[in-house]
C-alpha cells in the first residue's frame, strides 16, 4: 500500500468502511446484481428488498453501492430519479416506527454499580483477579460511558495518553476522531468528579488494578482473566452492557444497548433543568435534530403540564 492509498484508507472509518463492504457483497452476491450498476438495476434491486430490509438499511446498502461507482470514476446511479422514486415508495407502503434504545435511568445505573460493588467484595474474599478486572473495567466503562453520554465507538477508542486526570476534580477526555468530527478535528470531552456514581474514581481504580500505562482503555479479557492489548470491539459492547444489566436485576436487559448510556444521560440532564443548548456542548451534537432524538421527556405524555393548565383554566 503506497502513502495515498493508506491517507485514502484511513480518512474512512472502519465501521464505515464495513458497512461499504457489506452493501457491495449483498448487491453482488446475494441478489446476483453486476457492477458497474444501472439505475434500473438498482431499482429493482431495492423493489426487491422492500419488505424484507428496513429504509436505513436500504439506505446504507446505497450509500455503500454510491461510494463504490465514485471511488472507481462511475456515474452514481442511485441519486437517479427512478431510485428516489423507489424508495420514496417504500418508504410509504413499508412505514417503520425507528426503534430507539432504553434509556438508562439514573436509579438504574445506581443499581447497576451496587452490584457491581457487591460482586468486588465477594471476588476479593476469593482472590479472583480475572472477576475483579472485568468488575472494574465494566464499571468505568459504564460510569464514563453514562455521564459523558459516549457512543460504543467512543469508548473503544478511548486511550490512556489522551485521558488526563484531576484527583477529586475531574478528566479531560481527548478524542482524535469521533462520529460527530466530520473533520477529524479531534475532540476535547471533561466529566466530573462525584460523590457518588464517580467515572474519575472509577477510572482510576480500573488502570490501577490492570496496570495500564498507555493504549486502549477498556480491553478484552478473556475467560482466564488475560488483558489482551486490543480495545473492545464496539459491537461486543451492547452484549457486555446486557450482562451486566441482568446481573444486576435490571427488567428487561435486552432492550438496552450502547446507546442506552447516551439516551439516558441526556434524559437525566432534561430532567434536571438543563437546556438544549447547554445539553448539546456537552455531549457534542451539533445540531438541534440529533440532539432531540436522544431526550426522553420525564412527563412522557405531557400529562403534568396539559393538568397544571387545565386545573387553572377551569379553577
Amino acid at each position: 500500500m503506497n502513502k495515498i492509498d493508506r491517507y485514502i484508507q484511513a480518512a474512512t472509518r472502519d465501521n464505515t468502511r464495513r458497512s461499504y463492504q457489506s452493501a457491495i457483497e449483498h448487491y453482488e452476491v446475494t441478489w446476483g446484481g453486476f457492477l458497474p450498476a444501472t439505475a434500473d438495476s438498482i431499482a429493482r434491486y431495492l423493489a426487491d428488498y422492500a419488505d424484507t430490509l428496513a429504509v436505513n438499511t436500504l439506505k446504507a446498502r446505497l450509500a455503500g453501492l454510491a461510494q463504490w461507482h465514485i471511488d472507481q470514476g462511475f456515474p452514481d446511479p442511485t441519486k437517479a430519479p427512478v431510485v428516489k422514486k423507489v424508495l420514496k415508495g417504500i418508504k410509504e407502503l413499508h412505514p417503520v416506527q425507528e426503534k430507539q434504545a432504553k434509556p438508562l435511568q439514573l436509579e438504574a445505573l445506581n443499581q447497576v454499580v451496587s452490584a457491581i460493588d457487591a460482586a468486588l467484595i465477594k471476588a476479593s474474599n476469593s482472590n479472583g483477579t480475572g472477576s475483579i478486572h472485568r468488575l472494574l473495567r465494566n464499571k468505568a466503562l459504564i460510569l464514563i460511558g453514562f455521564w459523558r453520554g459516549f457512543r460504543s465507538d467512543e469508548l473503544s477508542r478511548l486511550r490512556v495518553e489522551h485521558i488526563q486526570v484531576v484527583p477529586g476534580e475531574g478528566m479531560t477526555l481527548y478524542l482524535p476522531r469521533s462520529k460527530g468530527d466530520r473533520q477529524n478535528d479531534g475532540q476535547l470531552f471533561k466529566a466530573p468528579a462525584l460523590s457518588r456514581l464517580c467515572p474519575v474514581s472509577a477510572y482510576i481504580d480500573w488502570l490501577h488494578a490492570a496496570d495500564i500505562q498507555d493504549g486502549p482503555v477498556f480491553r478484552r479479557i478473556d475467560r482466564w482473566g488475560c488483558l489482551a492489548d486490543k480495545p473492545l470491539n464496539p459491537n461486543s459492547i451492547i452484549t457486555l452492557l446486557r450482562t451486566v444489566f441482568k446481573e444486576a436485576g435490571i427488567a428487561a436487559p435486552e432492550s438496552y444497548s450502547s446507546h442506552s448510556l447516551r439516551r439516558g444521560f441526556a434524559t437525566w440532564a432534561n430532567g434536571n433543568g438543563w437546556d438544549v443548548k447547554s445539553l448539546m456542548e456537552y455531549v457534542g451534537w451539533k445540531d438541534m435534530k440529533s440532539a432531540m432524538r436522544y431526550i426522553d421527556s420525564i412527563d412522557h405524555y405531557a400529562k403534568q403540564k396539559i393538568e397544571s393548565s387545565v386545573q387553572q383554566s377551569i379553577g
